[in-house]
């Protein structure tokens, strides 16, 4: 799989960001840059914005103010991202026909499908599961076929939604190895967790946040061992933040 360089789309900035629905504040004056490098991980309790985040920055949902600018592009940037959802939709398909279609969305020429199937099957740790109904597939093997799907798109950012929410422990360690394999790809992987341990172990740079708004981000070691806020420090101890 060829990966774009992603110095052209990265850092992508959330200058002052709100998203107002329905009268309802989800995002309250956003400052942040993320930048390439290892994963950026969204923490926070339910509700915290951090899907509402993702969301925004694949442009999914409108901003009430502020903007975001995507690297060299600006405002006006090619989306070279993806997203994959906490429960990713699968088509009745096999599991190789559900990435065929996405190569063909992609616009992936027809006669490259099947050497592009099978690296990405690879990838994900699905080697051998082209032929079986994707629908049929654990949860685990699903959010896999989800990952390689996005991954047909060739992106250079990559945003999950708490991935592994629903795995077992070795569905978690199964995935977590795939977005190892993907960051050593270069691709940038903005992702969200309630799991801390989790955040301890992929995450370059940790963003906390509470009712909409960040509460602290920081490198993850520093935040971890150091944390700056009292959101941060009840956070960690897992305190419930109200």
């Amino acid at each position: 799989m060829t990966v774009k360089s992603t110095t052209d789309d990265l850092p992508i900035i959330f200058n002052k960001v709100s998203v107002v629905v329905e009268s309802r504040t989800l995002l309250d004056n956003i400052d942040l840059k993320i930048s390439a490098g290892s994963p950026t991980v969204l923490i926070g309790p339910n509700g915290s914005g951090k899907t509402t985040l993702l969301r925004t920055g694949m442009g999914l949902l409108d901003i009430a103010a502020g903007k975001i600018t995507w690297g060299e592009y600006g405002t006006d940037a090619p989306r070279r991202s993806a997203i994959v959802f906490q429960r990713p939709m699968m088509f009745r398909r096999r599991a190789a026909s559900n990435i065929r279609y996405a190569l063909t969305v992609a616009g992936i020429p027809a006669e490259q499908h099947p050497a592009r199937v099978a690296e990405l099957l690879k990838l994900v740790g699905l080697e051998g599961f082209g032929d079986r109904p994707a629908r049929r597939l654990s949860v685990g093997e699903q959010q896999r076929l989800a990952l390689a799907r996005a991954l047909a798109r060739n992106p250079t950012t990559l945003f999950l939604d708490e991935p592994t929410a629903s795995m077992d422990p070795a569905g978690t360690k199964a995935f977590e190895d795939v977005i190892q394999a993907i960051v050593a790809r270069g691709i940038k992987i903005v992702m969200s967790t309630h799991d801390l341990g989790e955040a301890r172990r992929l995450a370059g740079d940790i963003v906390l946040l509470h009712k909409g708004r960040i509460a602290e981000a920081a490198p993850a070691t520093a935040f971890f061992a150091t944390p700056q806020t009292l959101e941060a420090t009840r956070f960690i101890a897992g305190e419930l933040l109200l």
